[in-house]
């Protein structure tokens, strides 16, 4: 058993099927027995009211149940229960139970029996008020400085408060701003009501004001008339909390210190009676209930802390000073005072699990055997250590022989399955292997990297492939295709010798068919060392290119041809380039104007809602006015928009795929172009791929804007004198059009075509030759 399990005292499980909520426990010497005893009552949201005296079972008892008192079935369900001096004519305390739509005050009573069974417990209605509002929860005190008597306050669903001096109703008062129902409790020192609204902050009404403020039967009447004439009802103060408030407590052990305990979603507040902060506790954890009660030490006040993952803890102040494990997780806690114990525990969970319990530990009485000493003998001691020594020594030597040598590279297979749960579709059986296909993706893919994780036994031995068998098939060449780029090389060659096998007899041409849809085809010339690369649009080029220029190298570098060397000579295809681009900027356009237009729709449909809302209330029926055709028309709208706006959305993730393929294309062939080394080439990658995907704050545009324009300041400016080193502060924006950028690209590739090199250190670059007139403003 756990050191820190709370001591289980006495325990009982309510009905069956029964759901049980903070309100739904009280103690308090319900009975007036006079012996200052508390009794436990509980109140269910079936209906049904139980009335407890525990007390610990003794040998003999097979169950709690001679704790039962009372248990009455009420017929609505329960929301809270409270103990006070609630009938006018008797200074004896009362139970009030509070219904949706009824609040009814009861007397319970004991007979003495004349045979064994003892005390027979009765319960009696002394009074009860309908509501016609739906009650959410209430709070008791001496309201108006009366002390003889506890007066009850009602927050209803609709944010009314109603007040009821013992069996008269006194008056309701709703609250300003209201939107849904927070936790209430009144403070007798400063003769306040506090709650926590919608708005996440504290606040605070004086009884005073809530009598003296305009009367009036709904909210409508209540905004109107605080318009117009009366007196309008104000907070006495309020306090922000960023969260909302499980529930709110006002200590009254002790009338000196003036203290308010709210208890957040993740911090525990406890403030001044003028609202502000006397100090705060963040909690590491989800708070299911709270209490807060007298300490030992002066000055300062224990709060007992229920949380979800059954605990309770126990804070004085902000320190932590004891945590227990419950049996379940409690959504209401009190103290109470009975014959063979007190400060008893009592905790409510929300399936009906009542436990008293205590928190200490009990004693042990097991003591641990005492140990013969005897001395050591310590040349044993050494003689086992050099044993062990020789051991280890033995085993790092013949660590290679410990695991398996391959005799060839077949010793290692690698069997790869695809799922049966896949589409068929999605299946293709045109190779060897199985292979993916890019159902999903109806555009090739920018980047062909993937990681793969074998786990095998072997000493040494590491592979690696590319993917591009398995985003293509060759298939027969085309012709007649007007976009191609032209490359050269200063070696002879022969295109097949670096790909797969072709059905070109020749030997000179071969062709790829993504199977998203694109073909791409890749030419040899037969009588230069030159070979082109040709598709029907420029980004699909990319990735057969990219491969391509990989395997040359590769393969002269095994070769050991020294001076090889892959080139493009120009000029560089920008146009093509662009039109990528604008697409791109023209569906980050339409997304920026999709969501504008849903705000738009979505502020209608609101408004609309909450006149409706306003007409429902009303006890007096009026039209509708059309207001419900014209809500059917605005969610319509809204629904059209939200399909609208994810079908751009998608596109707008395929055109950035597609700039993406197409910025790569760009890139190599400038390197390929100006004979860029690794670090030149990583700038130039930096550069116009500053983003793995657009954000609503920040897109490609702009970010690459900026960029280029850093380089055009400093490494590539047309002499030392123009060069700025200090970088630009402002916030970038989604500009107007790409006017800009596409000229600072051009400038870019013209600047890199009159000698200019890319470099973090600019004075290291030559002064630039002077631009021609259309080039002249960077």
């Amino acid at each position: 058993m756990s050191l820190f399990k709370a001591r289980d005292w006495w325990a009982a499980v309510l009905g069956e099927g029964e759901e049980f909520d903070q309100g739904c426990l009280c103690v308090g010497d319900v009975d007036n027995s006079g012996s200052g005893h508390d009794k436990i009552v509980v109140g269910s949201y079936m209906g049904m009211l139980r009335v407890f005296s525990p007390h610990p079972a003794k040998p003999g008892e097979p169950s709690p149940a001679h704790s039962q008192l009372l248990e009455v079935q009420l017929g609505d369900p329960v929301i809270q229960v409270v103990v006070g001096k609630f009938v006018s004519c008797s200074d004896l305390l009362h139970l009030a139970v509070l219904h949706p739509r009824k609040l009814s005050v009861y007397s319970i009573s004991g007979t003495a029996g004349n045979v064994e069974h003892g005390v027979q417990y009765q319960l009696k209605r002394v009074y009860e008020h309908n509501l016609q509002r739906t009650a959410c929860n209430m709070t008791y005190g001496t309201f108006g400085g009366v002390t003889d008597h506890h007066s009850l306050c009602i927050q209803s669903m609709d944010g009314m408060l109603m007040f009821f001096e013992q069996e008269s109703y006194a008056f309701g008062r709703f609250l300003p701003g209201f939107l849904l129902p927070g936790p209430l409790c009144y403070c007798s020192r400063t003769d306040t009501f506090l709650t926590v609204s919608s708005a996440r902050q504290v606040e605070s009404y004086r009884y005073e004001t809530l009598a003296v403020a305009t009367d009036a039967e709904t909210r409508q009447d209540a905004e109107q008339h605080s318009k117009t004439a009366g007196k309008r009802l104000t907070a006495d103060w309020t306090l922000v909390l960023g969260e909302q408030a499980l529930d709110l407590s006002v200590p009254s052990f002790s009338p000196s210190s003036s203290s308010i305990f709210v208890c957040g979603e993740r911090n525990l507040y406890c403030l001044k009676d003028n609202g502000h902060i006397r100090f705060m506790k963040k909690l590491e954890y989800n708070p299911s209930c709270f209490l807060p009660y007298s300490s030992v030490s002066e000055g300062t006040t224990n709060t007992l802390v229920g949380n979800h993952n059954n605990m309770l803890l126990v804070y004085q102040d902000v320190t932590l000073k004891w945590a227990a494990q419950l049996s379940c997780s409690p959504v209401a806690v009190r103290l109470a005072n009975f014959p063979d114990l007190k400060g008893v525990v009592v905790t409510l969970s929300n399936e009906g699990h009542l436990q008293c319990s205590y928190m200490g530990t009990d004693p042990s009485f097991f003591s641990t055997p005492k140990v013969d000493a005897r001395e050591q003998d310590y040349s044993q001691v050494d003689t086992e250590m050099k044993s062990l020594q020789r051991v280890i020594r033995q085993a790092t030597r013949t660590q290679a022989d410990i695991l398996p040598v391959a005799e060839t590279d077949e010793d290692l297979t690698v069997t790869a399955t695809v799922s049966t749960n896949m589409d068929s579709t999605s299946v293709n059986t045109h190779t060897k292997t199985h292979t993916l296909k890019w159902t999903q993706m109806f555009y090739p893919p920018a980047d062909l990297t993937g990681d793969v994780a074998v786990s095998y036994s072997s000493p040494t031995g590491t592979h690696t492939d590319n993917l591009l068998n398995i985003s293509c098939l060759s298939t027969t060449c085309r012709k007649h295709i007007t976009l191609f780029l032209l490359f050269s090389l200063n070696v002879p060659l022969c295109v097949v010798d670096f790909l797969e096998k072709s059905e070109d007899k020749e030997g000179n041409a071969l062709a790829f068919h993504f199977l998203s849809g694109p073909r791409v085809t890749v030419m040899a010339s037969k009588t230069s060392q030159r070979y082109r690369i040709q598709s029907e649009s420029f980004e699909d080029i990319w990735l057969v290119a990219k491969e391509l220029v990989q395997r040359f190298d590769r393969h002269f570098v095994k070769q050991g041809v020294k001076d090889f060397r892959n080139s493009f000579a120009g000029p560089i295809p920008l146009a093509e380039y662009f039109e990528t681009v604008d697409h791109h900027f023209e569906l980050r356009v339409s997304a920026e104007k999709y969501q504008d237009l849903l705000s738009e729709r979505a502020v209608q449909f609101r408004a609309i809602q909450r006149r409706l809302l306003t007409r429902f209330k009303d006890k007096t029926p009026a039209p509708l006015q059309n207001l419900d055709t014209l809500m059917e028309g605005t969610y319509r709208q809204v629904i059209a928009l939200a399909d609208a706006a994810e079908e751009n959305r998608a596109c707008l993730n395929q055109a950035f795929v597609r700039l993406s393929s197409a910025t790569h294309l760009l890139i190599l062939l400038v390197s390929l172009w100006q004979g860029l080394n690794t670090e030149q080439n990583a700038i130039l990658e930096a550069t116009l791929l500053p983003l793995v995907q657009d954000t609503p704050q920040l897109g490609w545009e702009e970010s690459v804007d900026a960029a280029v324009s850093h380089l055009l300041r400093t490494c590539l400016s047309r002499s030392p004198k123009d060069q700025a080193l200090s970088l630009s502060t402002s916030q970038l924006s989604m500009p107007k059009d790409t006017v800009r950028l596409k000229k600072h690209i051009t400038l870019l590739c013209d600047r890199l075509g009159k000698g200019g090199r890319l470099s973090l250190a600019s004075e290291a670059n030559p002064v630039m030759m002077p631009l021609t007139p259309s080039s002249e403003n960077a």
